[in-house]
């Protein structure tokens, strides 16, 4: 059966767009040029030949998106090619990340759009953009295709309201392509490695792993050293992105996933998270993930991870001074990019690392720490303990007291042409940005990964 999923306009030609069997249909006055169903196959194929069967089908979903959302011109004539059961599985398996990162990716999709098409900007709505109303939009209209892929016609009453309103809007046939070519490369710049299953060492969706090591890195921050149990290979993956891990919870009778950066170098054999058990307070109950993971995690336990993603990354590249700036446990990615500096450019860049604690106790990391800095003359640390114990040592445990004040250090902290990467709890975040903005630097030389939501 053959679902109208919209009546519009582009310019003066009348289309109607339809859903039978997982393809689009488009039903127009056969005075238009070509015929969308083959243009939209010729492009599966053509992808499917040069690139990964994951990118693809990637590019089968968002393609097939932004063509419900944007509209296309059409003959009468219409081909009709189901997806196959492999391209369904695929889109399918993108369902976890589209869940968990869609609004970071259409978010910077557009930001990537407008810049490089200004004139865009008089078809989108600039208050749902500054509201992030757009980019979630876009986020859940992705997630949703994705999700529907078996029973399509649910989407039917969304896209209608969708398709009238761009219509109404006046997008023309050739913003389809531009919108497809952004898409593509936000979802590339998320996902990183995650959207290419040839990869070395890449999967898609879940694997398996189980926890090889344990070690305690402060009264609060336990690292879990993960194995593939299927004894693979592990990719490469950027200093600074973080994995997504899901373990079952007794007490929910379901299976929850939550986001840990990677606290160590790529080697190949295994990943590395240190996860902060989140314990009750006034404002919040107790972490359930984290106290799970503490508690019911013993060695060769097993739990599904997902491919490494995030965009908040090292330019290891880069020959300009780095600046680390670290609260609590936001110094995960912290370690992983000065180790990945200290071992592939050694002493020719020159790094300061700020980190923030309330006390050694809860100090994660610090032995490390101090044998890379002693180790390397080009790297330097200044770490704040807000309320040191009488055990605390000034000038080995830390080097001042009371919270991270980057004016007071601005002779050590503040260097021309760094750049400065920034994590830890929102506050702390704002800040730090705000202080070195005030200092005189400027905002895009300042990277964030906020820990806004608690990583539980």
């Amino acid at each position: 059966m053959i679902t109208s999923a919209f009546v519009g306009w582009n310019g003066h030609h009348e289309c109607v767009i339809d859903i039978q069997q997982l393809n689009v249909a488009v039903r127009c006055p056969s005075t238009m040029p070509y015929d969308l169903g083959d243009d939209l196959i010729f492009n599966f194929h053509r992808f499917d030949q040069s690139r990964s069967v994951h990118e693809m089908s990637s590019k089968v979903l968002f393609r097939r998106v932004a063509l419900l959302t944007l509209g296309r011109r059409a003959p009468a004539s219409v081909s009709q090619r189901p997806l196959t059961t492999q391209q369904k599985a695929i889109v399918k398996s993108t369902i976890p990340a589209l869940q968990e990162h869609g609004v970071t990716i259409t978010t910077l999709f557009y930001k990537r759009l407008l810049e490089a098409h200004p004139e865009l900007k008089n078809i989108f709505n600039t208050a749902h953009q500054a509201t992030g109303e757009q980019p979630a939009a876009l986020a859940h209209a992705v997630w949703a295709y994705a999700s529907n892929i078996d029973q399509p016609e649910a989407l039917s009453t969304a896209v209608s309201r969708i398709g009238h309103k761009h219509a109404s809007l006046g997008v023309m046939p050739d913003h389809y392509p531009v919108v497809g070519e952004h898409l593509l490369v936000a979802i590339k710049d998320v996902l990183g490695p995650a959207v290419d299953e040839e990869t070395p060492g890449g999967w898609v969706g879940w694997r398996k792993f189980f926890v090889s090591q344990k070690t305690s890195e402060s009264e609060e921050i336990v690292s879990f050293y993960l194995r593939p149990v299927d004894q693979g290979a592990l990719p490469e993956y950027h200093p600074g992105q973080f994995v997504s891990v899901r373990c079952y919870v007794p007490e929910l009778g379901s299976y929850q996933p939550r986001q840990y950066s990677l606290s160590d170098i790529p080697n190949g054999q295994h990943f590395r998270i240190s996860v902060k058990r989140e314990m009750a307070n006034d404002s919040r109950p107790a972490g359930r993930i984290s106290n799970v993971l503490h508690e019911s995690l013993p060695i060769g336990a097993e739990l599904d991870v997902s491919m490494p993603s995030g965009d908040f990354v090292l330019d290891i590249n880069a020959t300009t001074p780095a600046v680390l700036i670290s609260g609590g446990v936001g110094l995960t990615p912290m370690m992983s990019m000065l180790k990945s500096i200290v071992g592939q450019q050694g002493p020719s860049r020159r790094v300061v690392f700020i980190h923030a604690a309330r006390n050694g106790r809860v100090h994660a990391m610090k032995t490390d720490l101090n044998q890379i800095v002693a180790e390397n003359p080009m790297v330097s640390r200044i770490v704040f303990y807000e309320n040191a114990d009488a055990d605390d040592t000034r000038g080995v445990d830390y080097d001042h007291t009371g919270r991270v004040d980057l004016a007071r250090i601005q002779g050590e902290a503040v260097l021309p042409d760094a750049d400065y990467y920034i994590c830890g709890p929102q506050p702390f975040m704002k800040a730090q940005s705000k202080c070195l903005e005030a200092l005189g630097v400027l905002p895009d030389r300042i990277h964030m990964e906020v820990f806004g939501s608690p990583r539980d």
